[in-house]
């Protein structure tokens, strides 16, 4: 049963910026270019009988393309012992609406979905074990600026543990009404 969520693509030279914040820190696993993305909804394990309606609900979404501005970095958790290393995304608005939609479209079809509040996020570096301060990276990369791009679309992706972390894969991609 493939494990699925919904997100946004990164362009690549934002990414290239985003992993020049690496640092030496105790206990990051940092994400690689190919793992850097930010997600909107958390699916889970997905019958496959059931990827065809979930395509269907997320095509008929009726929503505005719209700029990001990926800039700064943070982190859940406490500074000396963080769980997620992220770079911020604004306006955070389109994206939560963007969420919200999503998540009552599958509520709409039966799956439970996080019921935490949304921070979008694209998360940099994740920590398990004894994990060491981020305050020095945060002081230097907190007002940092990456990029911006267009949001013209969405993707369904497919999240498989590989030995470098887990492996994401594109199921099928949702043009925005307007986008080219």
């Amino acid at each position: 049963m493939p494990r699925l969520f919904f997100g946004l693509e990164i362009p690549v030279e934002i990414k290239d910026r985003l992993l020049n914040v690496r640092a030496a820190v105790s206990g990051a696993k940092w994400q690689s270019a190919e793992q850097l993305h930010l997600t909107l909804l958390f699916l889970g394990h997905v019958n496959e009988e059931r990827i065809a309606a979930v395509c269907d609900e997320a095509g008929q979404i009726q929503m505005d393309p719209f700029g990001l501005e990926v800039a700064g970095t943070g982190c859940f958790g406490q500074l000396q012992r963080p769980r997620n290393l992220w770079a911020g995304v604004q306006p955070a608005a389109p994206v939560a609406e963007l969420h919200e939609t999503l998540k009552v479209r599958m509520d709409n079809l039966g799956f439970v979905t996080e019921s935490r509040a949304f921070r979008p996020h694209i998360t940099l570096a994740r920590f398990k074990r004894r994990p060491g301060s981020v305050g020095n990276l945060l002081a230097q990369h907190g007002q940092s600026v990456f990029g911006q791009f267009p949001v013209n679309q969405f993707a369904l992706f497919e999240s498989r543990q590989g030995p470098g972390g887990s492996v994401y894969t594109v199921i099928e991609r949702f043009l925005l009404p307007g986008s080219d």
